[in-house]
């Protein structure tokens, strides 16, 4: 255990224990504290190391303890929402702290003087008001235990996630410097109106800007918007926003597949196997990728475009794997000059492309998955979308090339077919391997999200 307190003497406060806390945003180093009133706290931090001082200032969060927002799903106020928005920046950015304070409850007034507060609320006085009436200041919290928390995790400069002005002056005056702060905005609900209204007017909170504009830019930019202000770009953040932030060299795999495991019938139809959001995410891949794979068997079935289409972003280069040099001289990746192709054939291939391909003839040691990151890293292409089909899929699996993996299930038993992804085979249920995942609904479609 260790305490902490010095510059701008924060109050002392004492780590008591650590553990790993895995949740639907990622697995969290939390740490507990127990502060000189007896508060317990704790943070839940990523890419924050003791006595190793962060490069950039990391992210922060001090929430306010709230029982009703946090647990209980309250939409009287924001908390609940911020909670969960807060620890999806966090991981989508990849480095930051978030300090659950205790004693927080209703602006450091308890639980109990808060409901309270409620009912004077429901009686028509607002939440400043309701405090006042109640003999307590509008807001009676403090952060020195915060202070010193983040001090002993070696946290000096941060970049503060509040729209509260009070808390950035509250750290500062505490020996933080805050190198930005940027305002926590998640969409309001019809209960919350009036509350959030107040803490602008009368606590002098941030107001959302007038036109919130869209998350999607920034991610295809290559930047994780910190705060968002609409429920589509809050999806569009936590989905892409770790694809982005985790850092541009990624290989990543997209595959559709029946429950059963198949992407395409007997005779070869997988055509409209999933349904119209999948296929948007899907774009919207491709969009975040400098490169596109595929192998030669999905051009020959599917003739595929692989450009954007249905989200705004630019086409990514186009790979084809055809080690024998089979795929169709029509085929609409060497024909249709909207986006730049490498077609990677066998060393003996003597085809002249159109000038939008370039043809690089391989060794077959060259078509393993490793060797063909590699070739492409050489290229200068850094993210990489595995795109299909379910046997190329597999090898850049089986190989161990893939960072994540995005499986998307469909409602639909084909019975047999041509088989998906599929892993190396486990001897025992035991031995295989417990993969950290999440997932997310596309409309009828399940996505999976496994990260390596």
């Amino acid at each position: 255990m260790s305490s902490a307190g010095s510059v701008g003497d924060p109050m002392p406060v004492m780590r008591v224990a650590e553990t790993v806390l895995p949740t639907s945003h990622g697995s969290f180093r939390m740490v507990g504290y127990r502060g000189a009133g007896g508060d317990e706290h704790v943070t839940l931090s990523i890419g924050v190391e003791d006595g190793v001082p962060p490069a950039t200032p990391p992210l922060v969060r001090l929430h306010s303890e709230c029982l009703t927002g946090d647990a209980l799903g309250s939409q009287r106020c924001d908390c609940g929402r911020q909670l969960d928005a807060a620890l999806a920046r966090i991981a989508g950015e990849g480095i930051g702290v978030l300090v659950y304070v205790r004693g927080h409850e209703g602006r450091g007034i308890g639980l109990l003087e808060k409901l309270k507060a409620y009912r004077l609320q429901d009686a028509g006085a607002d939440t400043v008001d309701a405090n006042l009436l109640l003999g307590h200041p509008s807001d009676a919290r403090e952060y020195d235990e915060a202070a010193a928390i983040l001090l002993d995790l070696g946290v000096t400069d941060v970049r503060l996630m509040s729209s509260n002005p009070a808390k950035d002056k509250a750290l500062r005056a505490l020996g933080i410097q805050v190198a930005e702060r940027t305002g926590m905005f998640v969409p309001d609900v019809p209960h919350s109106v009036a509350y959030l209204a107040t803490k602008r007017a009368r606590m002098g909170h941030d107001t959302p800007p007038a036109s919130d504009g869209s998350a999607w830019p920034e991610l295809v930019a290559g930047r994780v918007p910190v705060s968002v202000h609409t429920a589509v770009d809050r999806d569009l953040v936590d989905r892409y926003g770790p694809l982005v932030a985790d850092g541009a060299k990624q290989v990543y795999a997209q595959m559709a597949q029946s429950l059963d495991g198949f992407i395409a019938t007997r005779d070869g139809d997988g055509a409209q196997l999933s349904g119209p959001e999948d296929h948007e995410h899907l774009h919207r891949l491709r969009a975040l990728a400098d490169a596109v794979v595929v192998g030669a068997g999905t051009v020959t079935a599917d003739d595929p475009a692989l450009t954007v289409r249905e989200v705004p972003g630019p086409n990514p280069l186009r790979v084809v794997i055809d080690p024998h040099s089979r795929i169709p001289r029509g085929a609409r990746l060497l024909v249709d000059p909207e986006a730049p192709t490498l077609w990677l054939t066998g060393a003996d291939d003597d085809a002249e492309p159109a000038p939008h391909v370039t043809r690089i003839p391989l060794s077959p040691k060259e078509f393993e998955p490793g060797n063909l990151v590699a070739l492409l890293r050489r290229r200068g292409v850094s993210r990489i979308l595995v795109e299909g089909g379910g046997s190329t899929v597999s090898r850049f699996l089986d190989a161990g090339c893939l960072d994540r993996l995005f499986l998307t299930s469909v409602p639909v038993l084909l019975g047999d077919g041509i088989p998906g992804v599929r892993g190396r085979p486990a001897t025992t249920v035991r031995s295989a391997p417990r993969l950290a995942s999440r997932r997310f609904d596309l409309g009828a479609d399940t996505c999976t999200e496994i990260v390596f």
